[in-house]
């Protein structure tokens, strides 16, 4: 079975977004609010799918090698008590590829670090980046 080229880290990471916010709302509704029906309900059913599905995506992920075991691990372990981790890992990934990406190495002869111009591949880097 190959793995679906959808599924992406930019993607996944917007997902886990979503995730904390449905999240955040269950916290609201449960802590804030006095436990409204059936807001609490669809949020928590929500929450419980969502994790489940995550769960089960990013494993599929880390296997295909799209990211890292430690993220796939921290979403599993860590989501169902808060996917905030999740998110969290996300973000420190995104920003670990990003600053090990070819744009931002240093300019050659330049003792402080300054972006690369390269306008030729930067609408194929970006389409290889983010799936389009």
């Amino acid at each position: 079975m190959r793995f679906p080229k959808a599924i992406t880290l930019p993607r996944l990471e917007y997902v886990s977004f979503a995730h904390s916010t449905i999240y955040t709302a269950l916290l609201i509704c449960w802590a804030f609010l006095g436990n409204p029906q059936p807001a609490t309900f669809i949020f928590g059913l929500s929450h419980g799918l969502l994790w489940i599905a995550m769960s089960m995506v990013c494993l599929l992920a880390a296997r295909a090698r799209v990211i890292p075991f430690w993220l796939a691990v921290t979403v599993c372990v860590l989501g169902g008590l808060g996917p905030f981790f999740g998110t969290a890992g996300f973000v420190i990934e995104d920003r670990r590829r990003r600053r090990a990406s070819p744009a931002h190495e240093p300019v050659h002869g330049s003792s402080r670090s300054a972006l690369k111009l390269d306008t030729t591949g930067a609408a194929k880097e970006s389409a290889d980046l983010y799936g389009s």
